[in-house]
């Protein structure tokens, strides 16, 4: 089914049957390549997705997801942030997640900036996560070294290689030094 513009009106079985070697965002009914990241993106990724993972799971204090987990905005778009996490007040009376897609944004998104990302984008998807009740934004710059921290559109925090990344009231007592997210290598 497409709209008067012509851009299709997708289902949630359709997007999820898309490809699976390519990841995918769904906005303003456009299908978008959101390409292959590299591997220091996917390192970063992992390392602070497990990271957050194993502190939220031993504390049972929600559900962590890596970038292959979209979100569905009030918009209809479907945005998928490098790393999230979804409290567990959002999933009580669950006994599974959903196979498909959680409706409404994360608590916290992560974004880990590529070379082909622009501010305009990431700025864009920023301001839609909090329009859909995110409270926490890390963006990470992996050239740079640094993350800005979000509890708004606006960037709050600017957080160097000797600083802390917090949870805050999100994901309570987390604590991370900054400098592990950019380990230079040794090997």
């Amino acid at each position: 089914m497409t709209i008067a513009s012509g851009k299709k009106i997708w289902t949630d079985e359709e997007f999820m049957a898309l490809p699976g070697s390519e990841r995918y965002e769904l906005v303003n009914g456009e299908l978008l390549d959101m390409g292959n990241s590299g591997m220091e993106h996917g390192e970063i990724g992992s390392f602070l997705g497990g990271s957050l993972s194993l502190y939220v799971r031993s504390r049972k204090l929600g559900v962590v997801c890596d970038s292959s987990t979209a979100f569905t905005m009030k918009s209809g778009n479907k945005r998928s942030p490098a790393i999230s996490f979804v409290v567990r007040e959002r999933l009580q009376g669950r006994k599974r997640l959903p196979k498909g897609f959680f409706e409404g944004s994360p608590d916290l998104a992560v974004e880990i900036l590529s070379p082909n990302n622009t501010v305009e984008e990431i700025h864009t998807k920023i301001v839609e996560y909090f329009e859909n009740q995110t409270r926490l934004v890390w963006v990470i710059h992996p050239d740079e070294k640094y993350v800005l921290v979000y509890h708004s559109p606006e960037p709050d925090r600017l957080l160097r290689l000797d600083d802390q990344l917090e949870g805050e009231t999100v994901i309570p007592g987390f604590s991370l030094p900054v400098r592990e997210l950019f380990t230079e290598w040794e090997f």
